[in-house]
């Protein structure tokens, strides 16, 4: 079956390859305002057709045209509006320089289409999120990807608590996660779309089940590519949010534009704070008048959390040696108290983590006519401390009687050390052959180390453990029928070698047969189709032969609540998507964009967390085979940028696939499905801007969101009586937010009630979450 896919897809894309292009021409040029600085996110489009597109970071725009006299229309808010009549017989290059106008359209008629619409229609499964008119009102950024088609977050807790993402039903390591092309984890490994500071980004693309080569990834469910604004213009921003159970959040995101040199600074930094002091629902404590268990409501106790975020960036763009090259320094520091393992009734009262990151990095882009260079390079000192020196076993009341082990894994008292430097390098090289093809070759290195020390338990031997990845991607893209037709074809090598030191509890991470060095080689590859018939059908198909390499978080453990696991092997799968999209205009101001996807992902060796319940630890391991299928749909309305609705819904199965057990008798699991993990779920947003309400330049936006989550086992399905299953419930959460903005958004102001109706929800491995909670925030954003 998988070989006649690979032949299938292998004879559709040669057979794209024989298209010819019709004859088309180029417009192109730069848009600067009257200072000359760029301009982007600029529309430059040809009026009375869907012909647009819009301007780079950079100030760049290139429009593919059928030769003749056109109308083309220059827009941007707050500046006046070009209109000029161009004669184009041949390839022609065209700059802009707008004027400020202070006075705001009531309307504007976009003719092009976004940058993250244009990333949502490539060739590619991905969705694109614009996040820059939703930082009103945004705590976190995991807000807004959990409500994202095919996207599930579960998180463990409350503000800090450790989630599992899923795309399309494969979840926790199998996604990666970058900023900038670059890993997150060189910001340190506490960093997370939870505590990022949601001012400094421009838009998030999600990757699903086909990772392009350029982001030299072994992801194997899908990708997250966190896209910082690029604007070279002076600005603050800053706010602040307080909200329930004592949590606190600051950023502060600036620019600053030196006039002479030309030279860009750019501070950040992100402060959050939660005590995570909710209520849980329903838990056990021993009562002396009964003399038995029974279930009451208590507040947590042990739960705190503080994380800092600070950087700084300096660089220039736009020089003659380099169109953008940046240095910046970065440090980050996380402090958590633990208050639950794996399991809800393992009650935490002591233990703690702390974490500390400092990191520099470098990155350098020059175009050479039709060759574009790009490298960057990143080192991070990562060092985490985790304290577990209490001899006692804590109940829900905060109360505890003394014990014979530590809290976390009934061992000894331990202070556990772990320094893990993580260096990364990416480069790549892209060449336009001409306007149809191009190629691509980018490389990956990522080698992180684990040196582990213990200051208390003089039983454990120090090690230094280390894991080198390489990472190699070549790529092929062709366009014709100006960009109706797009497709690529790409192949990687994979590149895994390690060095192991450690062989403590041997009998559980299978240290011993892991010892020492190896190395080990993995070819993968894959393509994508999109052809667009009219604005309103287009359709794409993508497939990559995906290997993921493991973590360091699953081959080598947390040194809290997991441990290591040397015996795991890579993950390996073939995915398959198919999808249908399209955007219908019909009346002025009224817009739908709809789209459903089908996709298939056939895994081997597919990693998956276990929870012990005697110990409250989790361990990954391989499951032999995991098929998933599903299918995903989303639809969008707009009324003149006042009135929107989005409604998505994705469904999808992982089921095992092992027949047989080691000692060859029939598994109770084969065609289970996955535990622990959501398979039907939907999100819906409504909401409505009213525009110039008391005063000019105003806006008041009152949203409400609601998500379902279908019930699922906790654990193997075939385990167990019926009535005695532990399984997840069924979960409604309604939220509700109201926003405010004024002097031209220079000042906002945004309240939220997350879960409106105080339902209990539970979440990964049935955790609970917060109940009821508000939360306030005032942003000020100065141009």
């Amino acid at each position: 079956m998988r070989g006649f896919i690979h032949v299938l897809f292998l004879f559709i894309y040669l057979f794209s390859a024989n298209l010819s292009a019709q004859n088309k021409v180029t417009l192109s040029g730069e848009v600067k305002d009257q200072e000359g600085i760029p301009l982007s996110s600029v529309t430059v489009a040809l009026e009375n057709t869907t012909v647009g597109t819009y301007t780079n970071d950079r100030g760049y725009y290139s429009l593919t045209v059928t030769p003749g006299r056109h109308t083309v229309i220059v827009t941007s808010l707050g500046y006046n509006t070009i209109k000029t009549q161009i004669d184009l017989r041949k390839s022609k290059t065209v700059d802009f320089t707008m004027e400020e106008n202070s006075v705001t359209l009531n309307s504007v008629e976009v003719y092009g289409k976004s940058k993250t619409q244009k990333i949502k229609e490539s060739a590619f499964s991905v969705n694109a999120l614009d996040i820059k008119p939703q930082i009103n009102s945004l705590k976190n950024l995991n807000e807004i990807v959990n409500r994202t088609t095919g996207i599930k977050i579960r998180e463990e807790g409350g503000v800090g608590s450790d989630f599992d993402l899923s795309i399309n039903g494969l979840s926790g390591n199998s996604v990666r996660y970058f900023i900038d092309g670059m890993p997150l984890d060189t910001k340190g490994s506490g960093v997370s779309l939870a505590n990022l500071p949601v001012n400094i980004i421009d838009r998030v693309e999600i990757y699903k089940g086909v990772v392009p080569a350029s982001l030299g990834s072994d992801a194997l469910g899908g990708a997250i590519n966190i896209i910082t604004s690029q604007e070279k213009k002076n600005y603050l921003d800053a706010s602040y949010g307080i909200g329930s159970f004592h949590t606190h959040r600051a950023d502060l995101n600036a620019q600053f534009v030196e006039p002479k040199t030309g030279l860009i600074i750019k501070p950040t930094v992100g402060v959050n704070y939660s005590k995570n002091d909710y209520k849980m629902k329903g838990v056990e404590v021993w009562d002396e008048d009964s003399r038995k268990y029974i279930e009451v409501n208590r507040k947590r106790f042990h739960d705190d959390y503080f994380s800092l975020l600070g950087q700084l960036e300096a660089g220039f763009v736009d020089k003659a040696w380099a169109d953008a090259f940046f240095v910046s320094g970065s440090y980050s520091k996380i402090d958590k108290e633990i208050q639950t393992g794996s399991i809800q009734t393992k009650v935490i009262g002591n233990a703690e983590r702390h974490s500390d990151a400092w990191n520099v990095s470098a990155r350098y882009q020059k175009r050479f006519e039709k060759i574009n260079t790009s490298a960057s390079f990143s080192h991070t000192w990562d060092a985490s401390l985790t304290v577990d020196t209490a001899y006692r076993i804590y109940d829900w009341n905060g109360d505890f009687t003394p014990s014979s082990r530590n809290e976390l894994n009934g061992r000894g008292r331990s202070m556990r050390h772990y320094n893990r430097p993580m260096t990364i390098f990416r480069g790549g090289v892209d060449y336009a052959i001409n306007r149809h093809h191009s190629v691509s070759l980018n490389y990956l290195l990522n080698r992180t180390g684990n040196k582990r020390r213990d200051d208390v338990d003089e039983t454990f031997e120090p090690t230094n453990d280390v894991l080198t990845k390489h990472i190699l991607g070549l790529t092929y893209n062709q366009s014709f029928f100006d960009g109706r037709w797009e497709s690529t074809v790409f192949i990687k090598d994979y590149i895994n070698a390690t060095s192991i030191e450690q062989n403590d509890l041997a009998w559980i991470t299978g240290s011993e047969d892991a010892k020492g060095h190896s190395s080990n080689s993995y070819w993968g590859g894959g393509l994508g189709l999109r052809y667009t018939f009219w604005d309103a059908l287009a359709g794409k198909v993508s497939y990559e032969h995906s290997v993921r390499l493991p973590l360091s978080r699953e081959l080598l453990g947390n040194g809290t609540t997991i441990y290591p696991n040397l015996a795991l092997h890579p993950e390996s799968s073939d995915n398959i998507n198919l999808g249908l999209f399209g955007n219908w205009y019909p009346a002025y101001g009224h817009s739908f964009y709809y789209e459903v996807n089908g996709f298939l992902r056939f895994v081997d060796d597919y990693i998956q967390a276990t929870v012990s319940e005697k110990e409250g630890m989790m361990q990954y391991e391989n499951i032999p085979a995991v098929h998933v299928k599903g299918i995903e749909g989303e639809m969008r309305y707009n009324w003149k940028n006042s009135f929107q609705i989005m409604v998505n819904c994705s469904y999808n199965e992982a089921r095992d696939q092992k027949k047989y057990k080691t000692d060859g008798k029939p598994s109770a699991t084969y065609n289970n499905r996955v535990p622990n993990r959501p398979w039907v779920y939907s999100n819906a947003d409504v909401s409505y801007t009213f525009h110039n309400l008391a005063q000019k330049e105003d806006n008041l936006r009152i949203g409400y969101s609601w998500q379902w989550i279908h019930w699922f086992y906790l654990s193997w399905e075939a385990y167990g009586a019926l009535e005695s299953k532990s399984r997840i419930p069924t979960q409604n959460v309604s939220n509700l937010n109201v926003t405010y903005s004024w002097m031209k958004r220079r000042y906002n102001v945004s309240l939220e009630c997350s879960n409106l109706f105080d339902a209990t929800v539970y979440d990964n491995y049935k955790l609970q979450k917060p109940g009821r909670a508000f939360f306030a925030k005032f942003r000020l954003f100065i141009n």
